[in-house]
């Protein structure tokens, strides 16, 4: 008898327990711990977050962000290809400058690029390069990259690709990259 009188206790406990409503508790909704799918990319999102740097890790398409002023296109577009263009060209200081100084540490920067070119002969190839994401303040500027890396010393060649998302913000009247995303293509089979 006691120890049905306990398992019923136990049996009460876990029953409240279990619908007791925990309202200091964030949801777990859509996340991995309840099991529950997430939304997939829809067809009007093309995979970008308004409130993240992404794009559809499964390929397909870009589309370009809607309503960007003809302008403000151009001068993203161009700081995209100085950005490269200092890369392929081993300009350091127009590098630096085309970074945002509230993202990046410049002298850090420095280091790791004087670094990079005393080492290596670096050659970028972009293509499908869109602008993905727009407001007055961030452009997210997508880009299907080929990348040479050549190791001066040994003359040893690697030549991956990927996809990238350049995150620019608007600074100081010009567009500064605040954040680069790579994500590196799979094996070739």
């Amino acid at each position: 008898m006691k120890r049905t009188v306990i398992l019923l206790m136990m049996s009460m406990l876990l029953l409240l327990g279990a619908c007791s409503k925990d309202e200091g508790r964030a949801s777990n909704s859509g996340s991995v711990d309840d099991g529950e799918t997430t939304a997939g990319y829809g067809a009007i999102d093309h995979g970008v977050d308004d409130k993240q740097v992404g794009f559809n890790m499964m390929g397909g398409s870009i589309e370009e962000a809607a309503g960007i002023p003809t302008e403000e296109k151009e001068q993203v577009l161009a700081a995209f290809n100085t950005y490269i263009d200092t890369l392929n060209n081993q300009d350091i200081d127009a590098h630096l400058a085309i970074l945002s100084k509230n993202a990046y540490d410049i002298e850090e920067e420095r280091n790791f690029m004087e670094e990079q070119f005393g080492e290596y002969a670096l050659h970028y190839e972009v293509s499908n390069v869109t602008i993905v994401k727009y407001s007055d303040e961030e452009a997210q500027v997508y880009a299907n990259m080929k990348m040479l890396y050549k190791q001066l010393s040994t003359g040893l060649e690697t030549k991956p690709s990927g996809r990238q998302v350049t995150v620019f913000t608007k600074e100081d009247g010009g567009w500064k990259v605040s954040s680069v995303h790579h994500i590196p293509d799979g094996p070739k089979e």
